[in-house]
């Protein structure tokens, strides 16, 4: 296991920056996780979609597929990919602090 550290975040992640203890995120660990994803400041539309992927996978115990991702939040895949580069899988997951996807999203 590696560590993560970013100011005072400490967190333990997998060899891809996924968090290992997802019941330890916060928006202070989100917003750590956004630097190593090139997003250096979250905006609303970055915490509506964090906080849908953070609800589902805290309901469901997987990441949505991407199409009930982009019709709850109301968001194309073009702006999921604006507000998240490496994409949803690897971006919006990682910051939200969910396990690495296995093809959900």
């Amino acid at each position: 296991m590696l560590t993560f550290k970013h100011g005072t975040i400490e967190i333990v992640v997998d060899e891809d920056g996924f968090m290992q203890e997802p019941e330890k995120w916060n928006e202070d660990v989100a917003k750590a996780l956004a630097t190593t994803e090139g997003v250096e400041e979250l905006t609303p539309d970055h915490w509506k979609l964090v906080h849908y992927l953070r609800n589902y996978f805290l309901q469901f115990g997987v990441a949505p597929m991407i199409r009930k991702l982009c019709k709850e939040t109301g968001f194309d895949l073009k702006k999921v990919y604006a507000l998240f580069p490496s994409g949803p899988a690897k971006g919006a997951c990682k910051v939200a602090g969910l396990a690495k996807p296995t093809g959900c999203v």
